[in-house]
């Protein structure tokens, strides 16, 4: 093969090589899979007087078909809950508290307010932007009563926030499993620190 004949190739290549990377790159960023991202930007847990605390804050856009399904009227459930678990060596971890929190976030179009309702009670915010703030973000959270966090062994929680597919109405839930665009979750897990 000739030299120039064999640059062409070779030159083709790295085009197609470039070009590749270019839409792998673009496919990166725009999630690929079409799972939208949940960034979880805070998770910080520690011992307090009155037991052991959790404060986060999760970020994440809502998908499209979340968004529509919101306008047209279904509320969606968004769930934060945190289990403290005992690390043994001889068996399973221990767990030793569940903490959870559950926020049902609807849009109210005569309205055109946004509800969020928590432990009974409903706050109504002018954007979804507002709306999602509040349930995105937390600081000290009780998770653990302070008799069991004085204790010194080795404790650890894990974290969860996701939007519960599940409290959807039942029309809504058939199909939903090969659709990525209806998971939206964040799992974590930390160490609690020990007392000094």
């Amino acid at each position: 093969m000739p030299d120039s004949s064999r640059r062409a190739v070779l030159q083709r290549a790295a085009t197609f090589v470039a070009a590749a990377a270019m839409v792998g790159s673009a496919w990166a960023q725009i999630g690929g899979t079409g799972k939208p991202q949940v960034e979880l930007t805070q998770l910080q847990v520690q011992r307090a007087e009155d037991g052991v605390v959790l404060s986060y804050d999760v970020h994440f856009d809502l998908p499209r078909d979340v968004e529509d399904a919101l306008y047209k009227g279904v509320a969606v459930v968004f769930v934060a809950r945190a289990e403290v678990l005992r690390e043994r060596w001889y068996w399973s971890d221990k767990s030793r508290a569940v903490a959870e929190r559950r926020w049902r976030l609807a849009y109210q179009p005569l309205t055109r307010r946004w509800r969020v309702s928590f432990d009974g009670l409903s706050q109504h915010y002018g954007s979804l932007s507002e709306a999602l703030g509040v349930l995105q973000r937390s600081s000290r959270w009780r998770i653990m009563d302070s008799n069991i966090a004085t204790d010194d062994r080795s404790h650890y929680v894990e974290f969860s926030f996701e939007l519960d597919r599940n409290e959807l109405p039942r029309p809504l839930q058939i199909g939903l499993s090969d659709q990525n665009e209806w998971t939206l979750s964040v799992q974590r897990r930390l160490e609690i620190p020990a007392t000094r």
